[in-house]
């Protein structure tokens, strides 16, 4: 369902916070704006304590190696080709 966008945010963001907004939104082929209101969205329905709670998960995960990026483009590539 697309819904009609009838209001508007101003939100500043230090530069790191754009920058990975950024490279998000060019990986997926859409706007900051979208990766913004998709965020928004999740954040929502999962609703703060649920979204702290899988922050805390994240940040204590061990690190992992990811390998080359080049390999890993190619990996996520093919990954997202199933979904389709």
């Amino acid at each position: 369902m697309h819904m009609v966008k009838t209001r508007r945010l101003q939100v500043l963001l230090d530069d790191e916070q754009y920058r990975a907004l950024d490279a998000v939104a060019t990986g997926r082929g859409v706007s900051v704006a979208s990766v913004v209101r998709e965020a928004l969205g999740r954040y929502l329905v999962a609703g703060p304590d649920q979204a702290r709670q899988a922050a805390e998960r994240v940040l204590a995960a061990q690190p992992m190696p990811i390998g080359d990026p080049d390999e890993l483009r190619e990996h996520l590539e093919q990954v997202r080709g199933r979904r389709r």
